[in-house]
Parts: C-alpha cells; sequence; structure tokens
C-alpha cells in the first residue's frame, strides 16, 4: 500500500512527462515522491498527445532542448523496454503569397537542423501529393523528423524512477503546501502530507494553482485548448507513409496513421485547467482549411479528443527556483514541446535543483537559462 505520510529530499508535484521525467532523473541520486492528483498518471495533456520529434519546432531555446534530446530517443537506458522514436518526416508548407515565412523560419532553424530543405510547390505536391498544387508556393521538409511512442517513453521514466526508489503516490490532491524551516509540506486532500525541503511544481496545466497553493506568485501561465480529431485517408493504406503536414500559419496539421489521419485545428483556446473536451466549431473550421488546401475531401469524422498545452507570456518554459520562494522550482510552461523536450529539460531541471551546471551540450546547442528562469516574468 503507498503511504500517505511520506518524508523525501525531493516533491515531485504531476504525474504527466514533466513529473515523471525529472523524478527519475532526481531518483539517481536523491530520494523522491511524486504525488498525482488523478486516480492515473498521464490522464490529461500527455495521454492525450500525438507527439512528434520536430526539430524545426518552437524557439531557439525549444529547440536546443528538442535537438538535445535525440539522443536519449534514439539509444534510450534499458528501462525503456522498446523503440521510443520511428521515421515520420515532416512537411511544412506556405500558400500563394506567404514563401517569405517558410523561407524566414528556414533562415532561423539551419543553425540546429542543418538539414532542413526548402522546397517548392511541385515538391510538396510529389511528398504528399493530396495537397493542391495550385495552392501551395514554397515548404520547409524535415527528413529526420520522428513519431514518438508517448506511453512507451512516459512508462519507461515511471519504471525508472521506481527502480531508482521514488515514490508514486496517486489520487493525491495537493490542496496546500506550507514551508516551515527548511521543510515543505504538501497536504493532499485525503489528509496525506509529504515533506521534503524541495519541491517541483510539475503540475501541467495546474502550475500556477500549485503555486497559489503554496503562496507563490503565480507567473499567468495559461492552458491552451487543442482539438484533435480523425479521417479517413482518401487512399487508404497508400498514404501511411507520407510525411506529416502541416500549415505555416497553424490553421491545421494532418499527421498520417495507418489509413487514416489524425488531423488538428491547431487551435490554441484559453481554457481553464479541466478535463479539455474537443471543440466542434474548430473542428468544422479546419475541415474547411484542409478541404481548402487538399484533396483529402473530409465529410465527416471519426474519434475526437483535447488536450491543453500550458505557455508562459512569453511562451518560453519555466524552469528554475522561484526568487522570492526557497526550494520551490518550476518545471512547467512546455506548450507544445514538452514531449518532444522531455530528456533534455528532465536534465535541465534535475541540474538547477542539484545545484550542478547547466549541462554543457544544451549551452552549445544554443540553450540559455536565464531565458526559462521563473524572475524573468517578474520584470
Amino acid at each position: 500500500m503507498t503511504s500517505t505520510d511520506t518524508r523525501a529530499d525531493v516533491i515531485v508535484v504531476g504525474g504527466g512527462i514533466a513529473g515523471v521525467s525529472i523524478a527519475y532523473e532526481l531518483s539517481r541520486t536523491v530520494r523522491v515522491t511524486l504525488l498525482e492528483m488523478e486516480p492515473t498518471l498521464a490522464y490529461h495533456t500527455t495521454g492525450r498527445s500525438a507527439a512528434t520529434f520536430l526539430e524545426t519546432y518552437g524557439g531557439e531555446q525549444s529547440r536546443a532542448l528538442t535537438t538535445g534530446s535525440r539522443a536519449f530517443f534514439a539509444d534510450p537506458p534499458e528501462v525503456f523496454d522498446s523503440t521510443l522514436m520511428t521515421p515520420r518526416p515532416s512537411l511544412q508548407f506556405a500558400t500563394t503569397g506567404r514563401a517569405a515565412v517558410i523561407e524566414r523560419m528556414h533562415a532561423a532553424v539551419l543553425r540546429q537542423v542543418a538539414d532542413a530543405e526548402l522546397l517548392d510547390g511541385d515538391r510538396c505536391h510529389e511528398l504528399f501529393p493530396l495537397l493542391r498544387p495550385e495552392v501551395v508556393e514554397r515548404g520547409m521538409y524535415e527528413p529526420r523528423a520522428m513519431a514518438l511512442d508517448v506511453a512507451a517513453l512516459h512508462q519507461g521514466y515511471v519504471r525508472g524512477a521506481r527502480r531508482n526508489g521514488a515514490e508514486i503516490v496517486r489520487t493525491a490532491h495537493v490542496v496546500s503546501l506550507q514551508r516551515l524551516g527548511d521543510t515543505w509540506t504538501a497536504t493532499t486532500a485525503d489528509g496525506g502530507t509529504h515533506r521534503a525541503p524541495v519541491v517541483v511544481d510539475a503540475a501541467g496545466a495546474w502550475a500556477d494553482v500549485l503555486a497559489a497553493a503554496a503562496g507563490v506568485r503565480p507567473f499567468g501561465l495559461t492552458p491552451l485548448r487543442r482539438t484533435i480529431f480523425m479521417v479517413d485517408s482518401p487512399l487508404g493504406e497508400a498514404s501511411r507513409e507520407w510525411p506529416n503536414c502541416s500549415d505555416v500559419d497553424q490553421s491545421f496539421y494532418v499527421k498520417t496513421a495507418g489509413s487514416q489521419f489524425l488531423c488538428s485545428p491547431a487551435d490554441e483556446t484559453p481554457c481553464p485547467p479541466s478535463d479539455a473536451k474537443p471543440d466542434e466549431l474548430e473542428i468544422a473550421r479546419a475541415i474547411d482549411a484542409i478541404n481548402a488546401a487538399t484533396t483529402i475531401g473530409v465529410r465527416g469524422i471519426g474519434a475526437s479528443w483535447a488536450g491543453l498545452r500550458t505557455f508562459a507570456p512569453d511562451r518560453n518554459f519555466v524552469v528554475g527556483e522561484d526568487a522570492d520562494a526557497p526550494g520551490f522550482f518550476w518545471l512547467a510552461g512546455q506548450g507544445g514541446y514538452g514531449i518532444q523536450t522531455a530528456p533534455a529539460t528532465a536534465r535541465l531541471g534535475a541540474a538547477l535543483v542539484l545545484g550542478q551546471p547547466v549541462p554543457a551540450d544544451l549551452v552549445a546547442r544554443g540553450l540559455d537559462v536565464t531565458r526559462l528562469a521563473p524572475d524573468r516574468l517578474l520584470s
């Protein structure tokens, strides 16, 4: 039976990918208790993610953490008992008149993703034959993009953390966090108490809520709903090996999934921390956009779902100790990059908690830890 009264060196709050990955890294050297408010881990965003590994995705800081995670995904520790990523190239396209957007993006990513390739409209159509040739002017192709096995990644981190001695407590909704002397006490809704000198806020969409429960100033983290739905491919299995395809202006994306496509309106609707539901109006908008740019011919959908992607106001991660709350560390605001950056972000977060230097390989990739530090949001 899991203890409801624990003492550890670090309490991690949140059982999604952020929480379990840093619990794994920290538990190599210190005692860790992880608290998850739901009966199951990864119930919210992590468990609903159809993640890909895109080194061209996001700003410079998230790209540094993504490229710094490739080696882990390619050759994970033995506790991860299955392949974590498989080839799935990515094609971003610009419609007529928007070529300059793709060209600027390509120039920005070349330092970290040297094999990103600019394409003309005809080549885009060759790679994704359902694109309408008259609509697409320019494209950027990422040949080494990958599909990620989110469940295998999350389960491997859980398995590894437990093997390292971490205690994982489910149905442990933290209702208060108090610091007395050099010790934080987390009290859960069932009356459990958990003590440690350090708390890591890896609560995802609830990160600001947890901070408020600790008397720590929230930073304005905003959960944004992302809707997903499935449609049949008109070519069935013949399209399964095509690249994932997205509009550079983020009106939609389409990912291959056997004889179907996983589609999204790429919506970012502010939403309170919750069990997010798909937005029917956004689905309708995405269907119109998909049908305008492709010949998929969407008429109906299959399954649909939604998750929350949480961003700081400047859309950079929030990683590090709170300047006004000793022993309270943030690991939040990963937005849509949390899965593909998890190995590097966990290494970075663990180093900061343990008072170690920022990993040199991440610095070499352009990571500037001051741009992730919580106190940047106070200015």
